[in-house]
């Protein structure tokens, strides 16, 4: 079943992909790359929504770097629709997948929430799919608390599927891969990510999601800044990324600048 559903999700043009059983939620494995405290409460996880719940699919795609580079922006704001609903499609079509195969599943919408609004007094959607993207042993956290991986950093959208199925799970092979540059925290317009305290730090969720308030109402969000400047992942050197003095005032960088705040200047109130 694992090797048949790996084919499903390479004809889909999915390139991250994780199984992770459900008792991992229930019993922390000792091989994680990182302390996460306190531990997911026990109504966030699969087998608490789903009980049929027996493995959580993960599936990943990436976001293109030289676009994030524009936000916020209009640009930005349309692939990350584009990705969110291409996840969507595609979780939606693997359960049904496996429902045919006679293992009860359902998919996961991307954003469990209604308006970011809603997250400025109520700062969690009902299930992680970072964490289950960690607990699937596809990365580690990085300092601004979002799931960096190797090939893309922190520049991947993921979604989940819950089944019956017993799958193969994936070994959590991955170590602490954030170098710890503090890039995403000295760059944070909302000052959300502390500098010291434990690691992963405790992101100040309410100033962020007022800060994307701001920017769905410019018809430029999501802020995208940290996702941006991290210095993680091997799409770095596909794109020409590598020296991060791309994000200074830095007269060798002039013209990415430049195609920036142009792409900034039309489609949206910024």
């Amino acid at each position: 079943m694992k090797k048949e559903l790996l084919k499903k999700c390479r004809a889909l043009g999915i390139p991250l992909v994780g199984f992770a059983p459900v008792n991992r939620w229930k019993k922390v494995p000792d091989e994680l790359p990182n302390v996460l405290s306190p531990w997911i409460p026990e109504e966030f996880w699969p087998q608490s929504i789903y009980p049929e719940a027996k493995t959580v699919i993960v599936i990943g795609l990436p976001v293109s770097l030289p676009i994030i580079e524009t936000a916020p922006s209009i640009y930005y704001q349309e692939l990350y629709k584009t990705v969110n609903s291409m996840l969507d499609s595609k979780a939606y079509e693997i359960a049904n997948f496996l429902n045919e195969k006679g293992f009860s599943s359902i998919y996961l919408p991307r954003d469990g929430y209604g308006d970011i609004k809603i997250l400025i007094d109520k700062p969690f959607a009902f299930f992680s799919h970072k964490h289950a993207a960690y607990l699937a042993g596809l990365g580690s956290f990085g300092h601004n608390n979002v799931l960096l991986t190797p090939e893309y950093g922190p520049r991947v959208r993921f979604t989940s599927i819950f089944t019956s199925a017993k799958i193969k799970s994936d070994p959590i092979k991955i170590k602490d891969i954030c170098t710890h540059c503090l890039m995403c925290v000295n760059n944070c317009p909302a000052g959300a990510i502390p500098a010291r305290g434990d690691f992963p730090p405790p992101v100040d969720k309410r100033a962020c999601a007022i800060r994307s308030a701001e920017l769905r109402d410019e018809f430029r969000s999501p802020c995208g800044i940290c996702i941006k400047v991290c210095p993680v992942g091997k799409d770095r050197e596909l794109f020409g990324r590598k020296n991060m003095a791309i994000y200074s005032k830095n007269k060798k960088f002039e013209k990415y600048h430049r195609a920036w705040e142009h792409v900034r200047r039309y489609g949206s109130k910024g």
